[in-house]
């Protein structure tokens, strides 16, 4: 996790594959109440709800028009 100032943060990882995306994570309070939201507004949970172990928990998403995106919650007792 790469935090540039109060607020903004980011990360950087290796591709899976040569096709693979950048994808753009939100930050919000919980993951599953955010992810009933994607549903609610006709958006797709592509990944449930995962761990990141110390570090929060993440979704990945897609809006109506078929954009990736995820969602980001700080935990650092997530496991």
């Amino acid at each position: 996790m790469i935090t540039t100032q109060e607020g903004t943060s980011g990360g950087m990882m290796k591709r899976f594959n040569p096709n693979q995306k950048i994808t753009d994570y939100f930050g919000v309070l919980s993951v599953l109440e955010y992810s009933a939201k994607v549903e609610k507004l006709g958006g797709k949970i592509l990944v449930p709800k995962m761990a990141a172990a110390k570090i929060g928990y993440f979704a990945l998403c897609m809006d109506t028009e078929g954009n990736v995106f995820g969602l980001w919650e700080d935990d650092p007792q997530a496991k």
